[in-house]
């Protein structure tokens, strides 16, 4: 989980407030805004309603046991809850990349809250080998807006790849279905969450190997 406030210790319950943040103890100060990626199933996801998921239940358990007031808000497309951090109108980011960029407006905890392959996703009828990133040279992909994919992809992306962005998943699949994209970068376990409950008349898989073993915090 990243913490705009917070510095995390030692597991995923403890944490300590910056103190030249807190001019108050914790106990006094206004309730935390925590949101996450509102599009990234099962970590997090908005349903309509409410944001949900795996580290919202996470977020919701560590501020109950530290009592700290907060609302968990769904603040609207990725690229704007990054800005949104950026100038300080949420508290609290759950659950994404550790980067250096991020780390400019964000302070982020220590330990990771979950893994978080990334992988490739293609149309099962254009499979394609992919046993290293140079294979994706020279085909045409899709990626998520403000999504960062560490160990060096960003960069390997930026200067080799030729990708086309947008802020939705389904966005991304609806064009790897249609022949738009060749392939899609995401993370491994919401894009297999994705496909779960988005079927479609276009079966898509994974690609065996991942780009990586990331994790978030």
């Amino acid at each position: 989980m990243a913490l705009i406030r917070m510095v995390h210790l030692a597991g995923s319950l403890a944490f300590l407030f910056a103190a030249p943040v807190w001019a108050e103890p914790p106990s006094q100060c206004r309730q935390l805004i925590v949101t996450a990626h509102p599009s990234y199933k099962p970590l997090h996801w908005y349903d309509g309603k409410e944001m949900r998921g795996a580290s919202i239940d996470l977020a919701r358990r560590v501020f109950d046991e530290m009592r700290v007031a907060y609302e968990i808000r769904y603040v609207g497309p990725w690229p704007r809850v990054l800005k949104l951090a950026e100038v300080g109108k949420v508290d609290v980011v759950m659950s994404l990349k550790d980067t250096l960029d991020r780390r400019e407006y964000m302070a982020f905890t220590s330990t990771p809250s979950f893994s978080n392959p990334m992988a490739v996703f293609v149309r099962q009828d254009k499979v394609f080998s992919f046993t290293r990133w140079e294979d994706l040279v020279g085909k045409h992909g899709g990626v998520n807006s403000g999504d960062h994919y560490g160990e060096g992809f960003d960069e390997f992306l930026l200067d080799r790849l030729q990708v086309e962005a947008t802020t939705e998943m389904a966005a991304n699949f609806r064009k790897l279905a249609i022949g738009r994209i060749d392939y899609y970068v995401t993370g491994l376990y919401p894009g297999l969450s994705y496909l779960a409950d988005n079927p479609g008349k276009v079966p898509m898989q994974a690609l065996p190997r991942p780009i990586n073993l990331g994790v978030v915090h």
